[in-house]
C-alpha cells in the first residue's frame, strides 16, 4: 500500500458530498475516473473520501447528482487532499 494510500486512514473526507459521513474511521484514497480502460490512476489523482462519498463517486450506490458536479467535487476534494498531503510532509 502506498504511502498516500496510507495517509487516508484517520483524515476527513475533502470530498464533502450532501450526505458525507462525519469522523474519519471509514476515510480512504478515491482515485479520479482514468479514462483509459483497466487502469487506476496515479495516487496523486484521487481525494480522501469517506465511505459514502467514495461510494457515490463510484457508481455503487444510486444518486441523482449529475456527473459534472460529481466530478467537480472529486477534483475539489483532490485539491484538498493534496493541500493536507503538503501538511503531513507526505509531498
Amino acid at each position: 500500500m502506498s504511502k498516500l494510500r496510507k495517509a487516508a486512514r484517520g483524515e476527513h473526507c475533502t470530498v464533502r458530498l450532501p450526505g458525507c459521513l462525519p469522523g474519519t474511521e471509514t476515510t480512504v484514497l478515491a482515485h479520479l475516473p482514468n479514462r483509459s480502460m483497466g487502469k487506476k490512476n496515479h495516487d496523486l489523482n484521487a481525494a480522501f473520501a469517506c465511505f459514502s462519498c467514495h461510494q457515490i463517486l463510484d457508481g455503487a450506490v444510486l444518486h441523482d447528482f449529475e456527473s459534472n458536479f460529481l466530478d467537480h467535487m472529486h477534483r475539489i476534494g483532490q485539491e484538498r487532499t493534496i493541500n493536507r498531503l503538503y501538511e503531513l510532509n507526505l509531498l
